[in-house]
This record gives structure tokens, C-alpha cells and sequence, in this order.
């Protein structure tokens, strides 16, 4: 699961993808879009343009673009900025740490889905979400 900060950066970006050649997009045009609070929002696209993601600019016509286009920007590097890992640090079974040296019954097959969720991630652009479709299969 994605924190809720994270989701609003991933559609933010989807929807600002949408419009490539149009003039950078306000922060208010978004979120009223994408039915999410405005002053929220607006900090999470700022983030965004400070891990380089997204290009700012002030004044009338002023709002938020993509800084380098879609089919070259993963999933995982727009939740990055928002602390999202793929990897969970906590037992699932106790209220302990699980690592490697410490593991679990369901520690193997936990890190092995969510090493397989990173992957997807990574491999997964903002181009295929909008296309609806992978361009190569992820390897098992």
C-alpha cells in the first residue's frame, strides 16, 4: 500500500502527464481534478519539484510540468521523495524487528513479494500507467 501522500504525488504526476505540450498547471487545476485538498496538495507537488521531479514556476501561467517526460519517469522515483519502500522493516507475525538474521515463519516469502513490488516500481513508468499497458514483462 501507498501512504496517502504518495498516491496524491502518483496521480498528480499522472494527470500533469496528460497534458505534455500544454503550459505548466496550477496547483489549484490539479487538485480540483484530482479531488484532493489544495494547500496538501500543493506541498506535495513542491517536494516534488525539490527531488527534481517536477519544474516550478511563479506568476500567471505560472504552476508545475514535468521535468523529463513521462515514458523515462518510474513509480519509484515519484513516491521516493515521500519515504516509500517496498520492503517492510517489521515482523508481520510480532512487534519485532525482521531482517534476515532475525526472521520470522513468513519472513522469506514477505521479502520476496515486496522485492518483486520494488521491481515493479522501478520497471514501471508514468508513460505505461497512462498507456494502460508494461512494455517488458518483469522476470520472476
Amino acid at each position: 500500500m501507498l501512504s496517502t501522500t504518495a498516491e496524491h504525488a502518483l496521480r498528480a504526476i499522472v494527470y500533469i502527464a496528460r497534458y505534455p505540450d500544454q503550459a505548466p498547471l496550477a496547483a489549484d487545476t490539479i487538485a480540483e481534478a484530482l479531488g484532493a485538498p489544495r494547500n496538501y496538495l500543493a506541498k506535495t507537488l513542491h517536494a516534488l519539484a525539490k527531488a527534481g521531479i517536477l519544474r516550478s514556476s511563479r506568476g500567471p501561467g505560472g504552476g508545475f510540468s514535468l521535468i523529463m517526460p513521462a515514458e523515462d519517469l518510474s513509480i519509484a522515483q515519484v513516491i521516493a521523495p515521500f519515504g516509500e519502500t517496498a520492503d517492510a522493516r517489521v515482523c508481520l507475525l510480532n512487534n519485532r524487528a525482521c531482517d534476515g538474521q532475525n526472521a520470522c515463519a513468513s519472513h522469506a516469502l514477505w521479502h520476496s513479494i515486496t522485492e518483486q513490488r520494488g521491481l515493479t516500481m522501478q520497471h514501471t513508468t508514468v508513460a505505461e500507467l497512462l498507456a494502460g499497458q508494461r512494455r517488458v514483462a518483469l522476470v520472476a
